[in-house]
């Protein structure tokens, strides 16, 4: 622990979600929600409009279309994503050396290492500085923690959400967390969570009270030790540049033996998902899936399979760890099951969804073999224009092009073509200029015609074959962003001031 709040940890509010609102002005202050936008889709990211209505991540697609009906549905653009990090961590890499990133949107920084704050007020300052830098450069936000550890500044960006600052003097640790859930922890997940309420402890400060013999006897030694220490806010992890993660992987150990087949795979299966949300929020890939079973006399196996290529589709992975379940004997009990991915690789989620998309297609195209034609996403003839404030269906509703431009199926150009048209990724129009896909069916596709920055346009739907109409790469969020190569030693003018916060941002 540091007797000053000299780490920081960054959290972009909502980031998926927030980078699509800024991209398309017709879309600001309205729920947004990204991820699979099928059958078999998982929600990625929903913003805060959105999670209004309950939507939230890993949450069934299907599911958050009957909870939020009218929100947009936008497959993910991990080009556009990359690009605003790449932004924000070159700012953080101004900050100080010691910059540990989490994943695309959430990093650690070390300011004593790079200089830039040795107490309370400094450490505040350089965090305001950091989250108007970053509007300025990305047009989004992202909110801050700043404490004497890694845990507490990661606890502390979550309580500013979204879009503030918190930070938590040395000193104050127990009694900022003592009144809070258990689940506040890091590692303390719904299983271990219910555990400890069946125990009686459902407070930060009940762990405490409850003392280290205690929690060893409930959880273990090595979790109940680390449970104990985090509940006094005790936690000397450094901030670790160039982290260089050679697998991912989780595993579970239960408290009685399985025996039933049925059960161990359904296990297997649900901790294959839990693998993939690793490996995505890492932003890797990987193609080596690995199976862990330790037996019922301690024994353990391990199985693995190498893929053609780098994934992160579940489906993918879950099939792969099935299939090596297969070649396991579990007969007298299974303790512990694990399921890794090894390889690893970065940012190859753009094919991977194309991937899970075209399956959700195939799906798709089956149910609308069976119904009647859908109508053309704008709910016009080809040609017809809608306007800001019409009722066009919320994007991402319309279903696939499985048919022609004349509603008769078969049509396989057609279909081909219709492919190219996800919801919210971006198209240009040789005479309309740039857009984004509303919705496409019905051998049609409907483009709203904005960009970054200014008013929401129209929408106009073409045919799918329009010769005219091609994707395109995703804009700039900022066209033109200011020039911080020499920040933070020389900051613009707008942020040379010491930065200011409000007591409410500031503290608990």
């Amino acid at each position: 622990m540091r007797s000053a709040p000299t780490i920081l940890h960054l959290d972009m509010d909502a980031f998926y979600a927030s980078a699509e609102q800024a991209a398309k002005p017709s879309l600001r202050g309205k729920p947004v929600v990204v991820g699979g936008v099928g059958p078999r889709g998982v929600v990625a990211t929903a913003s805060y409009e959105a999670r209004r209505f309950g939507v939230h991540s890993a949450m069934p697609t299907a599911q958050a279309r009957r909870l939020a009906p009218n929100a947009a549905y936008l497959v993910p653009r991990f080009a556009l994503y990359r690009a605003v990090s790449e932004q924000v961590m070159e700012l953080l890499g101004r900050l100080s050396p010691l910059v540990e990133p989490l994943s695309l949107d959430e990093a650690f920084v070390d300011l004593e290492a790079g200089g830039t704050a040795d107490d309370s007020a400094s450490a505040r300052a350089t965090g305001e500085r950091l989250r108007e830098a970053i509007v300025a450069v990305t047009g989004l936000s992202g909110s801050v923690g700043l404490a004497g550890s890694k845990m507490l500044a990661k606890i502390a960006s979550e309580e500013a959400k979204p879009d503030g600052l918190m930070l938590i003097e040395p000193g104050t640790e127990r009694e900022l967390l003592a009144p809070m859930p258990v689940r506040t922890l890091p590692g303390v997940g719904p299983a271990t969570g219910d555990h400890l309420r069946r125990a009686g402890m459902t407070t930060v400060h009940d762990l405490a009270e409850a003392g280290e013999d205690e929690l060893v006897r409930l959880v273990g030694r090595a979790h109940g030790v680390s449970l104990y220490r985090m509940a006094l806010g005790l936690d000397d992890r450094p901030v670790v540049a160039e982290r260089d993660a050679k697998s991912v992987s989780v595993e579970d150990t239960f408290e009685v033996d399985l025996h039933d087949r049925t059960r161990v795979r359904a296990e297997v299966e649900r901790l294959a998902g839990r693998c993939v949300e690793r490996l995505r929020k890492a932003g890797r890939s990987g193609r080596t899936v690995v199976l862990k079973v330790r037996r019922y006399d301690f024994s353990t196996l391990t199985r693995s399979e190498t893929l053609r290529g780098p994934t992160d589709d579940p489906g993918v992975v879950r099939e792969a760890a099935a299939r090596l379940l297969e070649a396991v004997d579990t007969t007298g009990g299974v303790r512990l099951l694990g399921v890794g991915v090894t390889g690893l690789a970065d940012y190859t989620q753009e094919d991977l969804f194309a991937q899970a998309a075209q399956a959700e297609r195939e799906a798709e195209r089956e149910a609308e073999r069976e119904a009647e034609p859908a109508r053309p996403a704008s709910g016009a003839p080809s040609g017809r224009e809608g306007r800001h404030g019409d009722a066009d269906p919320a994007p991402g509703s319309a279903g696939t092009g499985a048919q022609d431009a004349t509603g008769a199926p078969g049509d396989e150009a057609a279909e081909r073509a219709a492919r190219r048209w996800s919801p919210g990724h971006d198209a240009r129009h040789e005479v309309y200029g740039h857009g984004w896909v509303q919705g496409s069916g019905v051998g049609r596709v409907t483009v709203r015609f904005e960009r970054p920055g200014d008013p929401p346009g129209r929408v106009r739907t073409f045919r799918v074959e329009d010769p005219e109409l091609h994707p395109a790469d995703p804009l700039p969020l900022v066209a033109e962003p200011p020039d911080y190569s020499s920040w933070p030693a020389s900051l613009p003018k707008s942020l040379s001031g010491p930065g200011s916060v409000t007591e409410e941002e500031s503290s608990l």
